[in-house]
């Protein structure tokens, strides 16, 4: 992980699929774990949705806070 992915995280949205537009971010819980379960995609997308959803499993989501704050 680097802090450019965490910007990312707050920035960039979902490019597909059910939650298609929202910030990767704000991808609800059950989303991002089915992703754990089944598989990541490739490239850049998957590795910020496995960041998030790490992130997001350990309670640290509100670390994200200070840079949502920024935009």
């Amino acid at each position: 992980m680097n802090p450019e992915d965490l910007e990312k995280l707050v920035t960039l949205r979902m490019p597909f699929g059910k939650h298609a537009g929202c910030l990767i971010a704000d991808l609800p819980g059950p989303y991002l774990s089915w992703f754990a379960r089944e598989g990541f995609p490739e490239g850049q997308t998957g590795r910020l949705l496995h960041l998030m959803h790490e992130i997001d499993h350990n309670g640290l989501s509100p670390l994200l806070d200070p840079l949502r704050k920024e935009r």
